[in-house]
């Protein structure tokens, strides 16, 4: 699985001006009922619901918030960047500022921990995150989240 396969264009977005987790799953979860019709507070109640499971915040201004709707033909992801971070509860205690969110079919286990490892894999790197942070096209953070990584980052 290729974030290619589960990121569309439209779903790489730029946000100003959000001040809380709360208001972040907002936009999330209304970005992804555009993209699957499924009902924004459904969205919302499953990435709430596994939040408090415990933080999805990863360290480094990195968050891969998560979770499983009943119906859902295939796994999505939606990308988000932050023009200033957020207070998260991440495990280094850093806000954040850069954000995929990852739904997947109940039952779609495999395939869930294939996407939550391939964006953790991609956000580790160190040029891609720069990168990402310093990006305001849309179209081209969707290029950096998207292309090989050989093919943008080599050393």
């Amino acid at each position: 699985m290729e974030l290619a396969d589960i990121l569309a264009e439209h779903a790489v977005l730029t946000c100003t001006g959000v001040r809380n987790k709360r208001q972040l799953f907002e936009i999330l979860a209304q970005k992804a009922e555009e993209l699957t019709e499924f009902p924004q507070e459904q969205i919302l109640a499953t990435l709430e619901g596994r939040e408090e499971l415990g933080s999805t915040g990863l360290g480094n201004g990195i968050a891969i918030p998560h979770g499983k709707v009943q119906g859902l033909k295939g796994v999505i992801a939606i990308f988000v960047r932050l023009d200033g971070p957020i207070e998260f509860d991440a495990v280094d205690d850093q806000p954040v500022d850069l954000v995929v969110m990852l739904l997947a079919p109940v039952g779609a286990g495999a395939d869930h921990l294939k996407a939550l490892s391939k964006v953790a894999r991609l956000l580790r790197t160190e040029a891609v995150t720069e990168n990402l942070r310093t990006e305001d096209d849309p179209l081209r953070l969707h290029a950096l989240l998207t292309e090989p990584l050989q093919s943008n980052y080599a050393a």
